[in-house]
């Protein structure tokens, strides 16, 4: 011990007389494991064969081609060769996942239930029990006291597989039949059944093949459902059924033949009628028939019309529409029943510059009106008869308001949900004549979370065009803005989906480790407006990724992060963000997490068979139109790959994803892999019973975040010591 002593005091002066090389390498940033491990190890290497794909003249060479086909065996043994490479180089940080799933579930409260709401005489709740990874979904007959009844323990129904979901939950007029969906593969491809409430009996009717929605008739045995396309899973048939008849028997209402529309069917608020709703990007259309009348013929409320878009609820004598007709932020306007065609729409509210009239809410004294200004939501209530409208009024200066579940029409109370990047989800009942708020519970957060430790902020960033981007960003209290700390940023920016500053639980393993949180409203979404929407898409699709790139920059100029220590992340087209963004600046990033990533623009917008191509030509463009195809083909992440320095990288799919198809993700790693300078940790999860969603369960989810989270920690150096080795 002694001469150890003596060694280190004499270390320590030679140190402080020549330079402590050994102080001097730990200060050079952190090396993760990781990086060693994926140079050492040998990568998978798809095999190459090499395939033409030539239109306007021009040829692309796809490599991997064949992975399209998930029936060949070779295609899942590389998928697994993936997954296999995965588990070597991220060995290190399993014990380090495992303490972050642990540590996410013990934020849950295991046994929970939603705030219970009335419809038609009956309390519905869904409720979680102790260990247990699904929903039981019950009711109670006219009072909170009475003896509950389980419609579904989704637990039960889910002991065969390895995904299942039940949707659609939807309960016949009588209250004695519940109609739901099941998908136990993860398509989003639903088989209805019935069960008999009060004998607890499924009935033998089974209806394959659906969107898993239904619409009941006021006889309480016709339902209205929609066929799903096999190969393209467009929503384009809707059909009738009468319970206890063969389903062979049902009859064809209606059938979308335009491959750019889907279609539904629902009800109305009022009970009065059934809806089907043909809907494109750019265009809707609406018929309608009195739910009393199940084998009348459906009417049109309003033709289709390119660009004219329409949603509408009914009120007494009259239809209440929502339209962008000569409004691009939207207008409401009302309509006599018998009269619905566009020429007898008179405004009631008229269209804002700076406002976004979202959506309605009708009641017997009121209406709620969702609107959207500055990227938040506010909500207004209008008294009908004419008395003094209001907003109300929320706490913070950035938040998520929406009105919740509010079927009972004759009541002053609307129901709504808030919450923020710091304050957990919270039910109120409003009491829209006294403006008071009753708390009916706000999601609770185990393991001594404390709001007051949590900091959010609202920042705009200016692009290099000169447009406003908001950015919400959270941190824990002792965060500084020194340009040192790490930071993740999260963007999506399409299809006009808003991407709202929410709360997370799961999120605090990051902050509670230094991270700070970002989430960047980019263009694509419709946070501004719908011109925000319009600038980030088609032609001016590369808005998205500058905006996303400007705010990253931004936030590294004004030290929100160390311009080592930035991460980003987006998922779906969010994904396709990701792609562009490494392609476009791969400097920017220490590293990446791309889930369920659309790479393949192009040759995905050309195949009509794959699901969902051609109700996207208006997100996209249509790449047969060679302006398009030009366009798409200069930013398209799999097209644009070069022999330059990528970022560490996680890519996650799902082989039976039904939005991303697994083969985009797979392709783009094989060719990244292929193409790539670095040598940077490059990594492809393919969940191999699940698809776009990930994992079912509430807590087998939490699974895929924590190796996310993990990937993301280790690289930052923040994985904690006693796990990290």
């Amino acid at each position: 011990m002694k001469s150890n002593y003596l060694f280190l005091l004499v270390f320590a002066f030679f140190a402080a007389c020549t330079g402590d090389k050994t102080a001097e390498s730990e200060k050079q940033p952190f090396m993760s494991p990781m990086y060693a491990k994926a140079d050492s190890l040998q990568s998978p290497a798809a095999k190459v064969e090499p395939k033409e794909l030539s239109i306007h003249g021009d040829t692309r060479i796809d490599n991997y081609f064949w992975l399209n086909n998930r029936e060949n065996p070779d295609v899942i043994e590389y998928l697994k060769a993936e997954n296999s490479y995965l588990e070597q180089v991220t060995s290190h940080t399993k014990a380090f996942q495992d303490k972050l799933f642990q540590e996410m579930k013990g934020r849950i409260k295991e046994e929970d239930q939603s705030v219970p709401y009335k419809d038609n005489g009956y309390y519905y709740l869904t409720r979680y029990e102790q260990g247990q990874e699904y929903p039981i979904y019950a009711r109670k007959k006219g009072s909170l006291d009475a003896k509950e009844e389980i419609m579904l323990n989704v637990n039960e129904l889910a002991k065969p597989y390895k995904f299942y979901n039940a949707a659609g939950l939807s309960v016949s007029p009588d209250n004695k039949i519940l109609a739901f969906g099941e998908d136990t593969l993860s398509r989003r491809i639903y088989t209805i059944k019935f069960k008999n409430l009060e004998t607890g009996k499924m009935l033998a009717d089974e209806i394959p093949g659906t969107t898993g929605s239904t619409a009941w008739a006021n006889d309480n045995k016709t339902v209205f459902y929609t066929l799903k396309d096999a190969t393209t899973l467009r929503g384009y048939k809707i059909m009738k059924h009468k319970l206890g008849t063969p389903v062979s028997k049902d009859v064809a209402i209606f059938e979308e033949k335009d491959e750019t529309f889907g279609t539904v069917a629902y009800k109305t608020k009022s009970k009065k009628y059934i809806v089907i709703a043909s809907y494109a990007t750019l265009s809707q259309e609406y018929q309608v028939i009195e739910a009393d009348k199940p084998d009348g013929k459906f009417r049109t409320i309003q033709p289709r019309e390119r660009g004219l878009e329409y949603d509408f609820d009914h009120y007494g004598d009259k239809f209440y529409i929502r339209t962008n007709w000569n409004a691009k932020n939207f207008r409401l306007m009302q309509t006599p029943e018998n009269a619905t065609t566009k020429e007898n729409w008179k405004e009631v509210i008229a269209h804002r510059e700076d406002v976004l009239l979202e959506g309605i809410e009708i009641f017997k004294k009121y209406l709620v009106v969702s609107e959207r200004k500055a990227g938040i939501t506010q909500l207004r209530v209008r008294p009908w008869d004419g008395g003094a409208e209001h907003y109300i009024d929320f706490p913070e200066d950035a938040y998520v308001a929406y009105v919740g579940t509010n079927p009972e029409f004759d009541t002053e109370l609307l129901r709504l949900g808030y919450q923020s990047m710091t304050t957990p989800a919270t039910t109120y009942d409003y009491h829209m004549s006294t403006k008071a708020f009753d708390m009916l519970k706000q999601q609770p957060v185990l393991g001594g979370f404390d709001a007051a430790n949590y900091v959010s902020e609202r920042i705009f960033v200016t692009a290099r065009d000169g447009a406003k981007v908001p950015v919400s960003i959270v941190y824990r209290k002792g965060y500084k803005k020194d340009g040192k700390a790490p930071l993740l940023l999260y963007g999506y920016g399409s299809y006009g989906a808003s991407m709202e500053p929410y709360f997370s639980s799961t999120r605090l393993s990051l902050l509670d480790r230094g991270f700070g949180y970002a989430i960047a409203h980019i263009r694509g979404g419709q946070e501004m407006g719908r011109q925000w929407y319009d600038d980030g898409k088609l032609l001016k699709k590369k808005n998205t990724f500058n905006d996303f790139i400007d705010c990253a920059e931004y936030l590294v100029n004004n030290k929100y992060a160390a311009k080592d220590q930035l991460f980003a992340m987006g998922g779906s087209a969010g994904g396709l963000l990701m792609g562009a963004v490494v392609n476009m600046r791969p400097d920017l990033w220490k590293g990446v997490v791309a889930a369920v990533p659309f790479v393949d623009v192009i040759t995905t917008m050309l195949d009509e068979s794959i699901p969902l191509t051609t109700g996207e030509f208006d997100e996209w463009g249509n790449p047969k139109d060679k302006a398009y195809y030009d366009y798409i083909k200069s930013y398209s992440p799999y097209d644009n790959l070069e022999a330059k320095d990528y970022p560490a990288m996680l890519v996650t799919t799902g082989l039976h994803d039904s939005q991303v198809q697994y083969w985009e993700p797979a392709k783009w790693v094989a060719k990244l892999r292929t193409i790539k300078t670095d040598k940077n940790p490059l990594l492809l999860h393919t969940n191999l019973d699940a698809g776009h969603g990930g994992a079912s369960g509430r807590f087998e989810s939490l699974k895929e975040i924590a190796l996310e989270y993990a990937f993301i920690l280790d690289l930052a150096g923040k994985a904690d010591a006693e796990v990290k080795n």
